[in-house]
């Protein structure tokens, strides 16, 4: 859901101030040069946050590049946690990430007089992978893949995961603490963000990396974006989970908008800065997104907003006018 966290009559009046701007221009899913007598902008929009995010922004600066190329908008893949330390530093305009905001980075951007809005533009899904030599797991319960990534006395061996797997050594890749999958897939799988095999093999912002490690070895596996799956080729092979209602569920996109895929479908967000939607270019570079969420998200490699979603996003949006 998108939720809004603003709090003073200064930021309620930038967001009004907004309207005039945004409703001059709105742009489609097919991007247009600026009609004639139109705003041609210039300036920076600077980005930063989840490396899941990252690829689906980057397509939506390239489009909007297109309508507006002379602004110039960087992406940097810092993590969701690192970009959202930068943003509540004032360091960046929008913050990208592939959870929600935590409580203490709330606390982080108050300290600091950031307020933000929170704008879904994306789903997507974490897939657990096996390398393709792997052809005795189909379908896993959260609990089995938790008793591999737990920290409290991990299994290190498939036979021990369930009985009648062969006798091969585990070993795991996943990102580093400063991305929000390792936040989402801890908080899912072992019931507490953070929690984690201290053995695995951290793979930092590198989500490629993970499927190198996977596809070097027949017990290896690792936790990726679902984005990553298919740009992965045959390296690795995605394996169903087991959902709430005791159904083994393929992450697709079909399952992940349908809610099917769970406990690992989730959502993705980009937060603007109260003080960075002064700015012309960063309010028309964040109505483009929004508005072209679907086509974005498709060429990316991603999932759109559901219906429900894309009205919320939509509304968040017109909170902005």
């Amino acid at each position: 859901m998108s939720t809004k966290y603003s709090k003073s009559a200064a930021f309620a009046a930038t967001l009004a101030a907004a309207a005039l701007f945004l409703s001059a221009c709105a742009t489609t899913a097919e991007p247009e040069e600026p009609a004639e007598g139109g705003e041609a902008l210039s300036g920076a929009v600077v980005i930063d946050g989840s490396s899941t995010v990252a690829p689906n922004t980057e397509v939506a600066a390239e489009l909007f590049q297109e309508v507006q190329p002379d602004v110039q908008v960087s992406v940097g893949v810092s993590g969701t946690g690192g970009g959202f330390e930068k943003f509540c530093n004032g360091e960046t305009d929008i913050s990208e990430a592939s959870r929600r905001i935590a409580d203490d980075e709330i606390a982080a951007c108050e300290a600091n007089g950031i307020e933000f809005v929170e704008l879904g533009i994306a789903n997507d899904g974490l897939a657990v992978v096996v390398n393709p030599a792997n052809d005795w797991v189909d379908c896993l319960t959260v609990a089995e893949i938790s008793s591999m990534w737990t920290p409290e006395n991990p299994v290190t061996n498939w036979a021990d995961v369930r009985a009648g797997f062969p006798d091969q050594e585990i070993i795991l890749y996943g990102p580093g603490t400063d991305s929000g999958t390792f936040d989402f897939f801890t908080d899912e799988i072992n019931g507490d963000s953070g929690l984690i095999n201290p053995a695995y093999n951290d793979i930092g912002e590198d989500d490629n990396a993970a499927v190198l490690g996977v596809a070097g070895g027949a017990g290896n596996s690792a936790f990726i974006p679902l984005s990553f799956v298919e740009a992965a080729g045959d390296q690795v092979r995605a394996i169903a989970i087991e959902n709430e209602a005791g159904e083994c569920v393929e992450p697709s996109l079909d399952t992940v908008l349908t809610g099917d895929y769970n406990p690992l479908g989730r959502q993705l967000f980009v937060y603007p800065s109260a003080e960075a939607l002064t700015k012309p270019q960063v309010l028309a570079f964040l109505e483009f997104y929004i508005t072209n969420q679907a086509t974005i998200a498709e060429t990316a490699g991603f999932i759109p907003l559901n219906a429900d979603q894309e009205v919320e996003a939509l509304e968040a949006l017109n909170s902005l006018l």
